[in-house]
């Protein structure tokens, strides 16, 4: 296959049999390198013979292969020739990241740690099926689900400052209860408030290192200050609504004549009556997803307010931001000079939309939009800001995390529990764990340097970077 390197952070795919588009890739050369262990190439340039896809076929410095479409993919296509695909999507919608924070230094948090997290361990239910405490019908359920995070601040779990900084404000209008099954919902109801397994994880973390003091400081972020991630999505309500969807647009492929390039590579024109009815399911599961990290977040503010003796909002307890991942949202975008609206599929990758976009809200508007880009367990993770080149070049869009470069059968195998909890407790992080096994598969050595993405996203210009953080004490499920 012939691949050309453009630049030190990117390659470029050409045109070749059945694709539409060419397909770039974010990479340094060493990220490169590990794109041949896998077939995530392979799924790109499937991705760039879509229908109706706009520009280019994009793979960010995380990418990897993943069920369809590579994770870490992103194509946008046009609304009236391309199509929707629940595999561009993934099956976790809107699995996505936020980050609470504190006014809390390191100093005074660590003595209490331990406490902390077995407090939070025991609070936030986490693992394979795991159950929320809070108990809702199916008819509150699809309710929820229709509103996203205005219901949590009808219910009293949300503050007005919280919408503001998240994502669409947690809220995506095309959502419709009704195009969710009710095997969807039966699954979900039971889940708010969870972490799930997988990558999903719950983190406190330290502000280690400042790049950029003013945007930093007008994000509220210092050095030493103590700050949570939130990694979890939409759980068995999302997935199953994938698995749905997959299974009544296959049939239709035969009818327009879209070849199957693999069993979960779906694709059908978004005019069709049942791709309007996946992106109304798809929209309920995302907003399910942010009511999950809301719930979440409560069951956070209250731990730290105990702890502490003092109410949440007085520990500064306030959001920086929210960021969906595996998400399809109607955007517009400049194409060949010309504004357009598009169906934007990300995939294991997020917004990073500049200062002054429109569809920002006040909170994020004069500064740019916070990326928030994790890495591995122990190695740390990054706070950006969007830029205007990746509005140019990539649809506003940026790797979501480090990525995989190993399978987690291959990591479970390699380590063990009690090594990988030593080897954490070396760099000083504590790792609590719902699931031994599912816990090496997260190990450390299965994901890229986030570092070395990072350096890329950044080097491409796509976002520029404002704080990197340590991790302190990890729940994974």
């Amino acid at each position: 296959m012939e691949i050309e390197r453009i630049d030190p952070f990117s390659y470029i795919i050409p045109v070749r049999e059945g694709m539409r588009v060419p397909a770039r890739i974010y990479a340094s050369e060493s990220l490169f390198s590990l794109l041949h262990e896998d077939k995530s190439i392979e799924q790109l340039v499937n991705v760039a013979r879509q229908p109706g896809i706009v520009k280019e076929a994009l793979g960010m410095p995380d990418m990897h292969q993943g069920f369809a479409f590579p994770i870490g993919g992103v194509a946008a296509f046009d609304i009236d020739e391309g199509i929707v695909s629940p595999g561009g999507v993934g099956f976790d919608i809107n699995c996505g990241v936020r980050v609470i924070l504190t006014s809390l230094d390191e100093k005074i948090v660590r003595p209490k740690l331990e406490s902390i997290g077995k407090k939070l361990f025991a609070r936030v239910p986490s693992g394979v099926g795991s159950k929320g405490v809070l108990k809702v019908s199916a008819k509150e359920a699809r309710k929820a689900m229709d509103n996203g995070l205005r219901w949590t601040l009808a219910k009293g779990f949300a503050e007005n400052i919280d919408l503001e900084s998240v994502e669409s404000g947690g809220y995506l209008e095309e959502a419709d209860e009704r195009a969710v099954s009710e095997r969807a919902i039966d699954r979900g109801k039971e889940e708010f408030g969870t972490l799930g397994a997988g990558n999903h994880f719950l983190e406190i973390s330290t502000v280690e290192r400042i790049f950029d003091p003013a945007r930093a400081k007008a994000y509220g972020l210092f050095e030493g200050q103590v700050l949570i991630w939130i990694h979890t999505g939409s759980r068995g309500l999302g997935h199953q609504v994938a698995t749905d969807y997959i299974a009544r647009m296959r049939p239709r492929m035969t009818h327009y004549k879209i070849p199957l390039y693999e069993h979960d590579f779906v694709s059908i024109p978004i005019s069709d009556p049942i791709a309007k009815e996946y992106l109304s399911a798809m929209a309920a599961a995302a907003n399910f997803a942010w009511i999950n990290r809301q719930m979440i977040t409560v069951a956070v503010r209250e731990v730290f307010a105990r702890e502490f003796g003092e109410p949440w909002d007085s520990l500064g307890m306030r959001l920086l931001y929210d960021v969906a991942h595996n998400i399809a949202k109607f955007e517009t975008h400049i194409v060949e000079g010309m504004e357009k609206k598009l169906l934007v599929h990300r995939k294991g990758a997020t917004r990073a939309f500049p200062a002054g976009h429109p569809e920002l809200s006040l909170h994020a508007r004069e500064v740019g939009q916070p990326v928030l880009l994790p890495g591995d367990m122990m190695r740390g993770s990054y706070i950006l800001v969007g830029g205007p080149r990746a509005m140019e070049e990539s649809f506003g869009s940026v790797a979501h995390g480090a990525g995989r470069c190993m399978s987690r059968k291959a990591a479970a195998r390699q380590i063990q529990f009690d090594a990988l909890s030593d080897q954490m407790r070396a760099h000083s992080v504590i790792l609590l764990a719902a699931n031994k096994r599912l816990a090496c598969e997260e190990a450390p050595l299965a994901y890229k340097n986030v570092n070395d993405v990072v350096e890329t996203v950044s080097g491409a210009g796509l976002a520029s970077l404002v704080a990197r953080t340590k991790p302190l004490l990890v729940i994974k499920g």
